[in-house]
C-alpha cells in the first residue's frame, strides 16, 4: 500500500529532505509546498497580474498555495507539520488545523522550544516528533510494523 505522505510547514531547512532520504525503501509518495520562497510569493501577482499594494500582492499569492496545500492535505494520508525554530510559521498551524479538521493522521514536528506554544496543535497530532528521523521511523512502524534497529 502506497502511503502519501504531505510534508508542510517551515522551508528554510533540510527537513524534508532528511525525510524523503530517509523513507527510501518504503512505499512513500511524498507531496509539499512550493519550498522556493520567491516563488511561493510572487505566484499571485505572475499569474493573475500586479498589484500596486504589498498586502494584495501577498494575499494574491497566499491564496494560490492555499489552492495547493489544501489539495496536498486532501489527497495525504498522514500529514507532518514542520514549526522551525527561526520563524513564524502561521501557515504550518493553519495547515495542522485543517489536517485535523480532515480527520488526517497528523504528525507535528518541533523542538522542545515549542513545546509550550504549540500545545493545542500536539494535542491534534498523533504523533510530536522533535527530529525528522523520528518521523521516518513513525512512517516505518506505520507501513511495515517494524521497530529501530
Amino acid at each position: 500500500m502506497t502511503m502519501k505522505v504531505y510534508l508542510s510547514g517551515e522551508i528554510h531547512t533540510d527537513w524534508r529532505d532528511q525525510i524523503i532520504d530517509g523513507a527510501a525503501g518504503l512505499d512513500v509518495e511524498f507531496a509539499s509546498p512550493v519550498t522556493d520562497h520567491e516563488a511561493s510569493d510572487d505566484c499571485g501577482v505572475a499569474i493573475l497580474g500586479a498589484e500596486p499594494d504589498k498586502i494584495w500582492h501577498d494575499s494574491k499569492g497566499a491564496k494560490l498555495n492555499a489552492i495547493r496545500t489544501r489539495k496536498g492535505i486532501s489527497d495525504a494520508d498522514v500529514v507532518v507539520v514542520r514549526f522551525g525554530e527561526k520563524y513564524k510559521q502561521w501557515n504550518a498551524a493553519f495547515d495542522a488545523g485543517y489536517a485535523a479538521a480532515l480527520g488526517k493522521s497528523l504528525i507535528v514536528l518541533h523542538g522542545p522550544e515549542h513545546v509550550h506554544p504549540l500545545k493545542e496543535v500536539d494535542a491534534a497530532a498523533l504523533a510530536v516528533a522533535q527530529e525528522p528521523r523520528q518521523v521516518v521511523e513513525v512512517l516505518r512502524y506505520v507501513l511495515t510494523g517494524a521497530l529501530p534497529a
